[in-house]
């Protein structure tokens, strides 16, 4: 056994103890992780860390030093205030946004406002955002605009350039570039860009490639060849149809870059900006990458780490030493992922997670001189990983010929009564391995759960999502029944005990598998669901922007008669099953003339179902008490119709 790996094996012995066999609460998969995120000091000395309070109402900043000595910090920066996205911009500087809770997100995400805060809290800045006048003062920040840091000058500590897209300044807003003193918030332009786009910028801060889209929502790549070109169309030969996910060189000439050519799953390639070429990285293409580990703090990724499928750890440079940091740490966490988070400046110490299908989020610094590791944090400190369910990936091929990829979560062999779990978007987000708190609560009530990466899903490349246009009650819904037959055909479920349950999109999918397919159902779970998607184009947040109408077109197409043949609530009387809806009276992506469609076509056909409506929820429960109430009733509902005592 290696120094590194002797080292870690005694850092994990407290872990090891056995844990007290029972089956945990509802309100311990109800619970919010104590932690969000977790950032390292460029010296090395101190970590940062969000916060949510118990109610998730507000989130708040941990400052602490990692030798103990000093005094740990907690900031708060208003009632119910939430704030997300901390980099360190300076060892004793942190840069953070303003942030609310996003539907059905597991942490709250950026409002575009940004500030910064000294170890201490006693010094603060507004970088960005917009405040009005109170009395006679007048406030300094004007900012009617989203703004994001891109990235921090590490040779002018306290610097980073930021970059700011305005609301209110028609359809196709610039994107401006800031560089930003994130101790006194000075600012000065040093990049305008037509149109909103994503920049990528070379170790000297010095913008290089930009990918913006025309009005279908196509990618347009742009770069300058050399750091003081002008912007050029990038040529099709060096970026295909899109490129991400990319990282620079010390020179700034050659990049590695996941690159898609015709809209397939991506692969990696070295670019060389100047000489206008590019040579594949050994890589094996098929599924986008979760994560990307770095060698060091601006170095390139050294791995690609995939989760939609089987998990996969695919090493770019296998004789990297952070690749042999890397395996070396895989190997002391087995049956988990490793994934290095941030770097001291000087890379030797290293801020990593670790997580399974069974254990949240843990995050650790290594000390790469003394091969010391330190527990800074856990998400979930109450579960107990051997509590919870294995994830089992599964592949298959549908009806239709592709070949598709899911999860089981189960505690043992089957066949048991299932649960169909079809995730939200439905187009980009997709499952992939890991701990999900619906998936192993149910798991712990004695269920099977399924989860499919049904086309339109993401993780597998452009096409892959588009091949779920205009499918939302069609082909996508043949890819979740396939899922279920398979599941049936090998042993996994008993075909008398299936339900579906599902949020958003997910929510639509457990309703409209039952009236496509009523042979494999015995029940169906709604939560905040759409259930008519003529309703769909004219009531939400998504309709409120040219964008979203756009979107809106794109995937759902405007033939009435298909869309009214694929909503559950104009065809209740199709669904033959039990029905229990959940909804939030404040939702705004799926307000309640959604709930209530469904709801009043079952009434109006004397269907009685069950419903839960929590006031002041939005899309998605956010309240501990709301959410360990749904999952109560959920595991009653279940038990009823499909639990060890149902006919």
């Amino acid at each position: 056994m290696s120094k590194l790996s002797m080292c870690l094996a005694a850092c994990l012995m407290p872990f090891a103890l056995p844990a007290i066999a029972q089956t945990p609460s509802a309100r311990d998969f109800a619970r919010h992780a104590e932690v969000y995120e977790v950032a390292l000091s460029p010296d090395g000395k101190h970590v940062a860390m969000t916060l949510p309070t118990e109610d998730n109402r507000e989130t708040q900043l941990l400052i602490a030093p990692l030798d103990g000595d000093g005094k740990t910090q907690k900031l708060r920066f208003g009632n119910q205030e939430h704030v997300s996205n901390i980099v360190w911009t300076a060892d004793d500087r942190v840069t953070l946004a303003r942030a609310r809770n996003m539907p059905l997100q597991p942490m709250p995400y950026s409002l575009g406002q940004l500030f910064s805060t000294d170890v201490t809290g006693k010094d603060q800045e507004v970088l960005f955002g917009y405040f009005r006048n109170t009395g006679l003062a007048t406030a300094r920040r004007k900012d009617e605009g989203f703004a994001s840091l891109a990235k921090v000058l590490d040779d002018e500590p306290g610097n980073a350039l930021i970059w700011f897209t305005c609301w209110n300044c028609g359809e196709r807003p610039d994107t401006v570039v800031y560089k930003v003193d994130t101790r006194t918030g000075n600012r000065q332009e040093v990049e305008r860009v037509k149109d909103s786009a994503h920049l990528y910028f070379d170790n000297s801060g010095r913008a290089r490639i930009m990918v913006g889209n025309d009005d279908n929502d196509e990618p347009i790549i742009s770069y300058r060849r050399t750091p003081d070109a002008d912007w050029t169309p990038m040529p099709a030969s060096l970026v295909g149809y899109s490129v991400s996910s990319v990282y620079f060189d010390a020179n700034g000439n050659q990049v590695i870059a996941d690159v898609s050519d015709k809209g397939e799953a991506p692969t990696w390639y070295r670019i060389d900006l100047d000489s206008g070429t590019r040579s594949p990285i050994n890589h094996k293409p098929g599924f986008e990458a979760d994560y990307l580990p770095r060698a060091g703090r601006n170095g390139p990724p050294i791995a690609v780490i995939s989760l939609a499928g089987k998990p996969s750890v695919q090493y770019l440079d296998p004789t990297s030493d952070y690749s042999k940091l890397h395996a070396g740490l895989m190997k002391a966490f087995p049956a988990q992922i490793v994934d290095f988070d941030d770097f001291s400046r000087d890379n030797r110490k290293v801020l990593f997670r670790v997580f399974s299908d069974r254990q949240p989020i843990r995050w650790y610094v290594i000390d790469r001189d003394t091969t010391k590791i330190q527990l800074v944090a856990e998400s979930r400190p109450w579960i107990k990983a051997d509590q919870m369910a294995a994830v089992t990936p599964i592949e298959f091929k549908s009806r239709h010929g592709e070949t598709l990829h899911g999860f089981i979560t189960s505690k043992g062999p089957g066949p048991r009564p299932m649960v169909v779990m079809p995730h939200g978007g439905p187009h980009g987000p997709y499952d992939s391995w890991g701990f999900d708190p619906h998936a192993q609560f149910l798991a712990s009530r004695g269920y099977a759960v399924l989860q499919v990466n049904f086309r339109g899903s993401g993780g597998r490349g452009t096409n892959f999502e588009k091949s779920g246009y205009r499918e939302w009650g069609g082909k996508m819904q043949d890819d979740i029944a396939d899922a279920v037959l398979w599941s049936i055909d090998n042993k996994v479920a008993d075909p008398a005990r299936i339900c579906t349950f599902g949020a958003s999109y997910g929510g639509y999918a457990a309703l409209m598998q039952p009236l496509r397919f009523p042979d494999l159902y015995k029940c169906a779970i709604g939560y905040v669901g759409v259930y008519d998607l003529t309703v769909m184009k004219k009531e939400g947040d998504i309709t409120q922007s040219a964008d979203g109408r756009r979107y809106l077109q794109r995937v759902l197409g405007n033939d009435d008669a298909q869309l009214k043949a694929w909503s559950p609530a104009q065809n209740a009387d199709k669904i033959k099953v039990p029905v229990f809806l959940v909804q939030g009276d404040a939702d705004r992506r799926v307000p309640m003339p959604q709930f209530n469609a469904l709801k009043n076509a079952f009434a109006a056909r004397n269907i009685p179902v069950e419903t839960m409506v929590a006031a002041g929820e939005g899309h998605g429960f956010y309240s501990v008490q709301n959410r360990e109430a749904l999952y109560q009733r959920m595991e009653a509902f279940l038990g009823k119709h499909i639990g060890p005592g149902a006919k």
